[in-house]
């Protein structure tokens, strides 16, 4: 598994990117680059349980591992769903959970500089590397755009 660097400046402040990446509506706008119709359930809060689902209702299971408010959100990917059926045992999952995915937001001026972090097997290096570009810019015209949750 290796670890895949991202980063966007946003013409926003950090509290409004960060509702935007978060709050239930405008999540399921920017991450559509991933799934059309992606949605989660659970909390962002740290320690919380957290499900990232398609609407298929397959999906990953999660963890919120550590949340500051306008600073940090790292998740501690678990397992995978399938058919509404939790799958953090098989061996399947356990080559590659716990994987982690961290969002930081810094002050760039007036403007908000968003770095993804994320864990990644082989499989998926070439479909993240192409589609977290198209989802932070995404994210960043929802942002610029005022759209906030």
């Amino acid at each position: 598994m290796k670890t895949l660097h991202f980063a966007i400046t946003i013409d926003a402040p950090r509290a409004a990117v960060w509702k935007t990446m978060i709050a239930p509506e405008t999540y399921r706008l920017w991450t559509a680059e991933f799934a059309e119709g992606s949605y989660f359930e659970g909390s962002w809060a740290e320690g919380e349980r957290i499900r990232f689902l398609s609407p298929d209702g397959g999906g990953i299971t999660s963890v919120i591992a550590e949340s500051r408010l306008h600073e940090l959100i790292s998740i501690k990917h678990l397992g995978v769903i399938a058919n509404g059926v939790e799958d953090t045992e098989s061996e399947e999952v356990r080559a590659w959970a716990p994987s982690f995915e961290t969002y930081r937001f810094a002050d760039v001026g007036s403007s908000t500089e968003v770095q993804v972090e994320m864990d990644v097997v082989p499989e998926y290096d070439d479909y993240m590397a192409q589609t977290w570009p198209k989802a932070l810019a995404r994210l960043k015209a929802l942002c610029e755009a005022g759209t906030v949750g």
